[in-house]
């Protein structure tokens, strides 16, 4: 991507990683997620990167149905990119995750591109007073539990998404995750142009520094040609600023959100994601770079229009 170009900002509102005793903040019911999410797009998100949760212990759904819930409001009140996980949780079944993006057919879906240890146990060492007893047992899992993609599922979920008109945000979190999209490049499955999401810093996949940065980068370029594509970075955690800093100035995309990391500076807690989203504006106006408009983000990654989609 060149580097004058305008920059999309995709906010991933909620998320499954986190869990409601970690953050007050933390969306769980439609109303929480309607609101944060255009007060996201209403501070600069293009793209809004969409889970539901379950509206009485907050707990990661892939219900149809709590979709429902606040898809069509937020489709209706703002002009964002709607982008519905296939992802899911780490420990849910891929046909559990794959049926909201298949049932509302959105412009845009996350795609999952490999296997792997999806490591949350640790955040138990800080956080041992859980209101609910299902996220002492999601953390707890994750150690013995593996986040699976294989070829096979991939496959079978852009293969279906394709059908409905959903392009996909490629999400990689590790060198290897890119390979395994070059198989499909290769393989002529993919419909361009491509959007690739490094995400960084979840432990199991690649670490978040500008060192592995540049790494995964240069590894892209090798493999689907420099400017060949679209990306964008995810810092998890601490690192979500740095991270989304160094891949601008790079020449990326952004994202943030609450999925990503719960904080807003320093020992402070986000009280909104679009507080997140007015913190990387500024970072993106430090640096002269322009941020995209939904329908300037519709353009670069070639999506078919919110008219087009299922959600009603």
């Amino acid at each position: 991507m060149a580097k004058n170009k305008k920059v999309i900002i995709s906010c991933a509102v909620t998320g499954a990683i986190h869990t409601p005793s970690m953050s007050e903040y933390l969306p769980v019911t439609a109303d929480e997620v309607i609101e944060h999410s255009l007060a996201a797009h209403e501070a600069g998100a293009a793209v809004l990167h969409l889970h539901a949760r379950d509206e009485v212990d907050g707990h990661p759904t892939q219900d149809p149905e709590e979709f429902q819930k606040f898809l069509p409001t937020i489709q209706n009140s703002c002009d964002a990119v709607i982008n519905i996980t296939t992802g899911g949780g780490p420990q849910m079944s891929v046909e559990e995750r794959m049926k909201p993006a298949m049932h509302f057919k959105p412009e845009l879906a996350s795609l999952n591109m490999g296997s792997m240890n999806f490591g949350l146990f640790p955040m138990l060492k800080k956080h041992n007073q859980l209101k609910y007893p299902w996220e002492k047992e999601m953390l707890e899992r994750s150690k013995h539990s593996l986040f699976k993609n294989t070829f096979e599922d991939i496959e079978n979920i852009m293969t279906l998404g394709y059908e409905n008109g959903t392009r996909f945000e490629f999400e990689c979190y590790d060198v290897g995750h890119l390979y395994n999209l070059h198989y499909f490049h290769r393989e002529g499955m993919l419909k361009g142009p491509y959007f690739i999401q490094f995400v960084m810093g979840i432990m199991g996949g690649i670490g978040a520094d500008a060192d592995n940065l540049l790494h995964m980068k240069k590894t892209a370029d090798k493999l689907f040609g420099e400017g060949g594509y679209e990306w964008s970075v995810v810092g998890a955690g601490a690192t979500q600023m740095k991270i989304n800093a160094t891949g601008a100035a790079l020449g990326s995309h952004v994202r943030v959100g609450l999925e990503d990391s719960l904080w807003d500076g320093p020992g402070n807690l986000a009280k909104t994601n679009a507080d997140q989203v007015k913190r990387v504006v500024e970072i993106l106006n430090g640096l002269s770079l322009e941020v995209a408009t939904p329908d300037e983000a519709r353009q670069m990654l070639g999506l078919k229009g919110k008219d087009k989609t299922n959600i009603k």
